[in-house]
């Protein structure tokens, strides 16, 4: 193989850029061409390709988001529209893809794979729940950036003595929550995975109240419910003066995490290693430390699961 594709695809998160980066300088030492295609998998339908070279990933380790750019393509999920994307491929003489994003964009990979053009996923999303990999690129600084923000809203919880409810993002997934709860010391952690009792929820917060605790942080992910809502039916079933905040879209900035550089670095050279030993079909993550890699396809048919022991301590720690 002597010309490969890089492209991410979906919500865009911290570390694509380092994983852009370790793709290119990874192939060009092999002697291979690399082409970036921009806008993800809408930018491959167009031909929005060109080809790049060291220089072209200069300065960029250090940076959010992705310089190829990202977007969603309901239009790519039809066959016509992977059929003109393996076209613009061909037409370009690229011979194999690497894929940076989350589940969306590893079905858009999964689909060319299926129609014989040979792909190699590479799990870039904030809400940690590809299958196959225990961390994905961008949980760790989405990570960092909700625990700074649960530091400084419990300054003001305290200072007005208010319980606060903080809704994080993750789709279907707890991970986020779970994680930050717990590295943020939260009273009460809500994730989809489990289900929750306004009642238990209740008790805890006036037993706290009774013992002297004028403030709590109460971790909601987007997946059980919206932030407001729950606050509503909180202070219905505690009579507690509660705030809610919303995080949003500033959990997918900024510059990465050490370890989601490093992260990154590796999963992307991988991929490159992966594709010039003709194995398509693939996606790679980390398991104990250690590089793995999966049948794609096989992949897709597992599903996510978060660590219950986590939620177990974060419940035992928070009494």
């Amino acid at each position: 193989m002597k010309r490969i594709g890089v492209l991410t695809s979906g919500g865009d998160a911290p570390g694509m850029n380092a994983a852009v980066r370790a793709v290119v300088r990874k192939a060009i030492y092999h002697n291979v061409e690399v082409y970036g295609i921009f806008g993800g998998y809408a930018g491959l339908m167009s031909g929005n390709i060109q080809k790049l070279e060291l220089g072209s990933v200069g300065d960029i380790i250090h940076r959010g988001g992705t310089i190829l750019y990202s977007a969603r393509c309901e239009e790519f999920k039809t066959k016509e529209g992977q059929q003109q994307g393996i076209e613009q491929l061909r037409k370009h003489g690229i011979e194999g893809l690497v894929v940076i994003g989350g589940d969306g964009s590893y079905r858009g990979a999964k689909a060319l794979t299926e129609q014989g053009f040979p792909c190699v996923g590479v799990p870039g999303t904030i809400d940690n729940d590809i299958p196959g990999t225990e961390f994905t690129i961008g949980f760790d600084t989405a990570l960092n950036t909700v625990i700074d923000a649960i530091d400084k809203i419990r300054d003001t919880a305290t200072s007005h003595e208010r319980t606060f409810i903080i809704e994080v993002m993750g789709r279907d997934a707890g991970d986020i929550a779970l994680w930050a709860g717990l590295a943020g010391g939260a009273e009460t952690i809500l994730i989809p995975e489990e289900k929750y009792n306004m009642e238990e929820i209740a008790q805890r917060l006036k037993k706290g109240h009774e013992r002297g605790k004028r403030h709590s942080i109460i971790m909601v992910a987007e997946g059980v419910c919206s932030g407001v809502e729950f606050g509503k039916e909180l202070e219905e079933a505690t009579n507690f003066d509660t705030r809610v905040s919303v995080l949003g879209h500033i959990q997918r900035g900024g510059s990465p995490t050490a370890f989601d550089r490093v992260l990154a670095s590796r999963l992307g050279a991988r991929a490159v290693e992966l594709l010039i030993n003709d194995q398509g079909g693939r996606a790679v993550g980390v398991e104990k430390n250690h590089l793995v890699d999966y049948d794609i396809i096989e992949a897709l048919a597992k599903k996510h699961t978060i660590d219950l022991h986590l939620y177990k301590l974060s419940k035992e720690l928070s009494i």
